[in-house]
């Protein structure tokens, strides 16, 4: 599930309506096959239809009990699975944790893509357990940015040729970061693009975009960090120059993050919805 834009060859703040798109395809097309559990801090969102759960998002596991994906994943009745390679099949290594509660940032607009703010946090039923299969997502400090050319890779479930069919094992494409400056040229995606994300890839020799909601890794010092979450993406056509994939950049919202799961521990006692808006003073 991918936010894209239509757009034509005239400055993008022009002609670009973004838009979220329920079926696209062109996941992680121009990527390869993910050695078994090397983002281990990878989840599938799942949705109940009819009896049975579908893949629909990415995610990342950011505490034992929290998962980090976009706003515009979430609906329906959910469930996170963990540690899984190939998510059509039962492996002894997956978990399987229902979402009990679901906190969007509150400045998300449904509606406007280019807003920003596409983040969303799940609190999970119960804490998943640890190992060589499950593992914490490391977090970029607090407004920390990276440089041009940063090397990352986008991961996901999807098809690796434009129009293939998805494929249930999880994939890896390279892209490395556009910083604000190159993404924000009116060639590129104008004032579609915010400060407050970050974007990845937009040349004919990287991938397209990784599962709306997933995880944006990237090497700093010899150490892999999220410091995406998958928001929106062209639909022109895969690896289009000068519109990379755009993500929700995670160190300009750690601090509502760390808020969200305070506010969780004070208010454990209050009955909540399932889909909260909330902010960094706790609910209101």
């Amino acid at each position: 599930m991918l936010a894209v834009f239509w757009f034509s060859p005239v400055p993008a703040e022009q002609n670009v309506k973004p838009q979220y798109m329920e079926a696209l395809q062109d996941r992680v097309v121009g990527g390869s096959v993910a050695k078994p559990h090397a983002w281990p801090w990878q989840i599938s969102l799942q949705y109940l239809s009819r009896g049975s759960y579908y893949h629909n998002c990415g995610g990342s596991l950011v505490r034992r009990g929290w998962v980090m994906t976009a706003a515009h994943c979430v609906f329906g009745v959910w469930r996170v699975v963990l540690g899984a390679q190939k998510i059509t099949a039962n492996e002894p290594t997956q978990q399987v944790v229902r979402v009990t509660n679901i906190y969007i940032h509150p400045n998300w607009d449904p509606n406007n893509a280019s807003s920003g703010d596409d983040i969303a946090l799940l609190r999970l039923s119960s804490n998943v357990t640890l190992n060589s299969y499950v593992q914490l997502a490391s977090l970029p400090t607090p407004g920390q940015i990276l440089p041009n050319n940063n090397p990352c890779y986008i991961t996901g479930w999807g098809s690796t040729q434009t129009g293939g069919p998805l494929s249930d094992v999880l994939k890896q494409a390279y892209l490395p970061v556009r910083n604000y400056e190159t993404c924000s040229r009116s060639d590129w995606w104008g004032s579609i693009v915010k400060k407050s994300m970050v974007c990845a890839g937009g040349s004919r020799n990287s991938g397209c975009s990784g599962d709306s909601g997933g995880p944006l890794n990237c090497k700093v010092k010899g150490r892999y960090y999220v410091h995406g979450v998958t928001s929106f993406g062209s639909s022109l056509r895969c690896n289009t120059p000068k519109k990379p994939t755009v993500f929700t950049r995670v160190s300009a919202y750690i601090g509502w993050m760390e808020g969200v799961s305070t506010c969780r521990l004070l208010l454990a006692n209050h009955t909540e919805s399932l889909f909260t808006r909330t902010n960094e003073n706790c609910l209101s």
